[in-house]
């Protein structure tokens, strides 16, 4: 079974993000458990947090995840700005634990000119030393393969490599695929044969057991552009085809696959009508768009 969603807004309480997927048609969710575009924010309180759980059992979405701060860079050279990473990102998997969220989504970092593998080790060392300061709790992070833009890593399959190997306790790391990063970032997906490289070559790296996400978004960019810009599914560089292959495998049956795209609940209904759409469909040739 798939599990089709869509990132969803935590606007005038948290508890409100189950009841907005649900009118979206939301078999899964994603939230961000704070602003994402400041260093820090309130407690949660414990009145929000047993609604935001009674309300998450009481609709339809049966799957939630959250994406860090876009602030976080936990590969940062800059001594203060790492600091300031680290600990914003163990806030983040605190939140999680107290909302009872199983994932969260992270941007690995940006080396900052300190050198890429600088970075992926930092990465790694930030993983490690927030997982040994929440022992108990059983989130798991979930490291997004990046387009390349600028000089953050997490662009190929080898150093999303580097970093799980890294990391001490494997039960706490996994990956979330989003389909525009990895387009961007020169993985083709656009027809049979390339889905089937690019997943046989992910497999040979990586391993597909490590995949627990999906980012669904169609690419304003090309190919290799190493440039992140989502768009709607079958209005971008990626086309539909990639999405009818993705929603009829069964190796991704159950994992969440959420939207990211823009224009907000309007086009999110309408992308999560195309996907489920496409389940069964034969292959739709070139020039098939939404």
């Amino acid at each position: 079974m798939k599990k089709f969603g869509a990132h969803v807004s935590i606007a005038g309480g948290i508890y409100n993000a189950p009841e907005r997927g649900e009118r979206l048609g939301c078999d899964a969710i994603q939230i961000f458990t704070k602003n994402q575009m400041q260093w820090s924010s309130p407690p949660l309180e414990s009145g929000d947090i047993s609604q935001f759980k009674k309300n998450l059992a009481s609709h339809r979405p049966g799957d939630v995840m959250t994406h860090d701060s876009y602030l976080i860079n936990l590969g940062s050279p800059e001594e203060d700005k790492l600091q300031k990473s680290r600990a914003a990102f163990l806030d983040e998997i605190q939140r999680c634990d107290q909302l009872g969220i199983p994932y969260l989504v992270f941007h690995p970092g940006a080396h900052m000119k300190a050198g890429e593998q600088h970075a992926l080790d930092s990465i790694a060392e930030s993983l490690n030393r927030a997982h040994a300061e929440t022992p108990d709790a059983k989130v798991v992070s979930l490291v997004e393969i990046t387009a390349g833009q600028g000089t953050n890593v997490g662009y190929t399959f080898q150093q999303l490599k580097e970093i799980i190997e890294q990391v001490r306790d494997q039960s706490r790391i996994g990956v979330c695929i989003d389909t525009c990063h990895m387009f961007a970032a020169g993985y083709d997906i656009r027809s049979a044969s390339a889905y089937e490289q690019t997943w046989k070559e992910f497999e040979t790296v990586v391993g597909i057991e490590w995949i627990k996400a999906f980012h669904l978004n169609d690419s304003k960019k090309e190919l290799g552009s190493r440039v992140d810009r989502h768009e709607n599914l079958g209005m971008g560089f990626l086309g539909l085809e990639p999405f009818r292959l993705l929603v009829n495998d069964d190796r991704f049956d159950d994992i969440p696959m959420v939207l990211e795209t823009p224009g907000g609940d309007k086009w999110y209904k309408k992308n999560l009508l195309i996907l489920r759409d496409l389940i069964g469909q034969e292959e739709l040739g070139p020039g098939t768009d939404a």
